[in-house]
This record gives C-alpha cells, sequence and structure tokens, in this order.
C-alpha cells in the first residue's frame, strides 16, 4: 500500500509539471486571429498528450508492483497460519512419556539419598543450626518426591492414556525438586569448604570410620547370636550385611587415605574426591550396620508383643463364631465368614504352637506376627503390632535400595515410597507395598549384572555405568579403588551433584 501511494503521488506531481512550465516559455496568443490560433493549437495538443503518457505509465505500474507485494504477502501469511493449523507440534508418545517420567524419579530420588548423606556429614561436623537452610531444602525436595512417587502409583494402577497430565506433573514436581537441592549447592560448599579446611574434615570423616569400624564387630556378634535364637528366616535379610559393611570400610579406608597423600601433595581437587568417595562408603557401610541393630530390636519387641496379639487374634475369632452362631454377621456373607473363621482358627493354633515349642529360638516373631495378622485380617480385626511389622519391612526395603540405588529402578522406589506413606495410616498396606519394594529391587539388582548396562531409567554412559558399579561394589578388579565405595555425587540436585566428579 505504501508503493501504491507513492506511485500516485509521483504521477501526480508529473502531471501538474507540463502546466507549470507552458507559461513562461509560450504566452497565451490574443483573441481574433483565427489563423494565428489555429497554427499552434494542434502541436500544443499533441505535446500535452504526449507529456501525460509517461507519468500514467509509472503510475501504474508503482500501483501494480505495490498490489502485487500486498497480495503477495497475504498469501504467505494465509499459508503459513494455514500450515500451523494443519501439522501441530508432535507430543511425545506415551511411551516415551512415561519413560521420562521414570527416569526423573530415579534421578531425583539419587540426589535426594546423596544430597542427605553428604548433610549428615555437615551436620555432623557444624551442627543442626548451621545446617538448618539445607536440611530445610532436602525436606523440601522429599516432599515434593513423595508427591511424585504418589502420583505414579496413581498411575500404576491405572496407566491409561488419560493420564499424561499425570506423568506431567511427575516431571515437573521432580525437576523443581532437584532445582531447590541445586539452588543450594553454591551455600553448601560455602560451608563445608573443602578446598580450605580440607583437614577438618578428613578428621571427621576418620572418626566416624573408627567408631562404624567398631559397631561393625558388635553387629557381627549380633548376627550370631540372632542365628542361635531365632529361626535361620528371622535374620536371612541381613545376613550378609556385615560382610558388605567390610567391604564398605576397606574402601573407605583406601578413599581415606589417598584423600590425605593427596593432600599432602597439594592437589586439593584429588583430596575432595577420594574423601567424597569415603564417605559415601561410611554412609553405606553405616547403613547395613544400622539395619542388624535394628532388625535385633525389632525381633525382641515381636516376641514379647506376639502372646497379647495372639490372644487379641483369637478372641476375635470367638467373637466370629458367636456371630455366626446367632446369624447377626451381616458385613460378610455367612459362608464366606465360616471360611474365614476357620482358616484363622488353623493358622493361629499353629503360630501358638510354633511359639510355645521355639520359646528356645525355632521361630520367627515377625513373620509369626505377619501370620496372625493376616489370619485375622478378614474378620475385620488388626493387631496393634502389626505396626511392628510394617515399619521392620519399610526400613529393611528402604536401606536396600539405599545401598544398591545403582541398579534399582522406578517401580521398587515407587512402592517404597507408598509403603513409607501408608505406614501410620494402613499398616497391614505398608507391609505389602514394602515386600513388593523390596522383591522388585532385589530382581533389579539381578537384573543389572553388567555394571556397564543399567536399566532404561538410570543414568546412561560412563557415569551411569561407574555410579552403578560403585553402589553395587562388583566393577572389575582391574579398578579396585572403585569397588563398593560411595557414590561419587555431592549434596545437590541433577545440575550441580556431579560437580567434583568422580573419584579414580
Amino acid at each position: 500500500m505504501a508503493h501504491a501511494v507513492l506511485g500516485a503521488v509521483i504521477g501526480v506531481m508529473w502531471l501538474l509539471l507540463p502546466g507549470m512550465t507552458a507559461g513562461p516559455e509560450k504566452p497565451v496568443p490574443a483573441v481574433g486571429s483565427a489563423a494565428t490560433a489555429a497554427a499552434p493549437v494542434a502541436p500544443e495538443d499533441e505535446t500535452s498528450a504526449g507529456d501525460l503518457v509517461l507519468p500514467l505509465v509509472v503510475a501504474g505500474t508503482a500501483i501494480a508492483v505495490a498490489a502485487y507485494g500486498y497480495a503477495r504477502r497475504r498469501r504467505r501469511t494465509r499459508t503459513r497460519t494455514a500450515s500451523a493449523a494443519l501439522a501441530p507440534v508432535a507430543q511425545p508418545t506415551a511411551f516415551a512419556l512415561d519413560r521420562q517420567a521414570r527416569k526423573s524419579l530415579v534421578a531425583a530420588d539419587d540426589c535426594v539419598r546423596t544430597s542427605r548423606e553428604e548433610l549428615g556429614f555437615v551436620e555432623g561436623r557444624f551442627g543442626a543450626e548451621a545446617v538448618a537452610p539445607f536440611t530445610e531444602a532436602v525436606r523440601y525436595a522429599e516432599a515434593e518426591l513423595s508427591a511424585a512417587f504418589q502420583l505414579r502409583q496413581t498411575y500404576d494402577d491405572k496407566p491409561t492414556e488419560a493420564s499424561r497430565e499425570t506423568l506431567d506433573e511427575i516431571v515437573a514436581r521432580c525437576v523443581d525438586a532437584g532445582r531447590r537441592l541445586d539452588a543450594e549447592a553454591a551455600g553448601f560448599d560455602q560451608l563445608r569448604a573443602l578446598e580450605r579446611d580440607l583437614g577438618g574434615s578428613l578428621e571427621f570423616a576418620e572418626a566416624r570410620f573408627r567408631e562404624l569400624t567398631g559397631r561393625t564387630g558388635a553387629a557381627e556378634a549380633t548376627l550370631s547370636e540372632l542365628a542361635e535364637r531365632y529361626a535361620p528366616t528371622a535374620s536371612l535379610l541381613v545376613s550378609g550385611q556385615v560382610e558388605q559393611a567390610k567391604d564398605r570400610l576397606v574402601f573407605a579406608t583406601t578413599g581415606l587415605n589417598r584423600a590425605r597423600q593427596a593432600t599432602d601433595l597439594g592437589d586439593t581437587d584429588r583430596a575432595v574426591l577420594h574423601l567424597r568417595a569415603a564417605e559415601g562408603a561410611i554412609a553405606q557401610a553405616e547403613v547395613f550396620v544400622h539395619g542388624v541393630d535394628r532388625l535385633a530390636s525389632a525381633l525382641a519387641a515381636a516376641a514379647q508383643a506376639l502372646p497379647e496379639a495372639l490372644d487379641e487374634a483369637e478372641a476375635a475369632v470367638v467373637e466370629a463364631r458367636e456371630r455366626l452362631a446367632d446369624g447377626t454377621a451381616t458385613e460378610v456373607p455367612p459362608g464366606e465368614l465360616a471360611g474365614h473363621v476357620t482358616r484363622a482358627e488353623a493358622t493361629l493354633a499353629a503360630v501358638r504352637e510354633e511359639v510355645q515349642e521355639g520359646s528356645h529360638g525355632a521361630h520367627d516373631p515377625l513373620e509369626a506376627l505377619r501370620r496372625v495378622v493376616g489370619a485375622v485380617g478378614p474378620l475385620g480385626t488388626v493387631p496393634g503390632a502389626v505396626v511392628l511389622v510394617a515399619r521392620g519391612a519399610t526400613a529393611g526395603a528402604a536401606d536396600f535400595v539405599t545401598t544398591h540405588r545403582g541398579a534399582v529402578g522406578a517401580e521398587a522406589r515407587t512402592r517404597l515410597a507408598e509403603a513409607g506413606r501408608l505406614l501410620d495410616r494402613d499398616p497391614v498396606e505398608a507391609d505389602v507395598f514394602a515386600r513388593q519394594a523390596r522383591e522388585l529391587a532385589e530382581r533389579d539388582v539381578r537384573a543389572h549384572g553388567n555394571p556397564y548396562g543399567g536399566r532404561p531409567e538410570h543414568a546412561s554412559g560412563v557415569a551411569g555405568a561407574v555410579l552403578g558399579g560403585i553402589l553395587l561394589g562388583d566393577l572389575p578388579d582391574t579398578q579396585p579403588e572403585m569397588r563398593s565405595g560411595g557414590p561419587p555425587g555431592s549434596f545437590g540436585g541433577p545440575a550441580t551433584r556431579a560437580r567434583r566428579g568422580v573419584a579414580l
């Protein structure tokens, strides 16, 4: 349009130009001489007509060019609009979105666990008040991750196409958790000041190492006592944890020594890497040792609570028998209730016989409690001691995931998170989810096999392979310095946790 207007203006100016120049060059003749007047008329008309042709052609051409350009721009605009409407941005497939959600959960969970481990060392050295902002950051990340795991459990229960929004929110919450940890990483490093005060951190880690070494010996004695006092199944899940703790401590010894050597040589960066690997190994060794001590306490508590739980369960069976006799069993059909009562009576009788015969070590108190709960659950009665069972199963599964997280996938972690969420609300269901989590985690570890090929939701490439090998303790003998040590990561989210690299 601008071109058209400009062309029209030029044309008008050109039309006015001949009239403006004719006056001065040729005066108008006087009226009265017809011959004289007629003679110049024809040449004047001819000249005027010639003068009009060129401006008109220029103006018309300008208008035509402008109109063509305008029409072409309109056509391009309509084409782009139509193309955008016909070809929207491709959405990721449900499979791709599901895989991304799994990877996000594993990555965020690893960040939280690693951050919590290193935070423990810093809190032990500087006190709870000094690390309060970082503790709050970990709690925030844990809350976001817990919500993400709950969403994942909901999706697993009903994995329909309509749940794409659920997967999107899982990823978003994991990202939010990681960002909060990333935001605190710089302040955490400033407080810890490893590069400026490496000696203090080394001394604290060495003191914790010595204390844990003594506890490991005591845990070995405790494990022997459990084997003598209870049935083999009672301590089966922790039977190899003392050896694994010793393995971690061997790695920690190497890491601490190399950190000292690097410090003496002035190689601070390398010293920090070895220190972090040693700290990770110490933290995992502590998990193994604490697991043995916790199981010993849980078995003792279960043995003490079992007689009362049996009495409570048998009273529930008697009440159910009475309801059957007087026909007041309204919630459950009489035939179904009668079957529940018969099975409960048989189970309780067998458990009581095991307790009486095994008063000197032939029974598993925790498993006996689980059987009692399962027997009277259909009758609507839940003994209070079921909390002992659920807590033990949840804590044991959590320990296994923590110490083998290089191979454990999103499914096992989701079930573990659900067990923790239900622990105080529904201990029976919590126990079910905790046992599922342990089974799934053990399956992942068995399937892991080669440390250089993890499950899809784990970190890919060399970094993921090294992380998996460190946490599993199964790297080749050609890398003995990395066997069974702690994770190479540091406090922080996905963007900052690997800032100190891998200890080699």
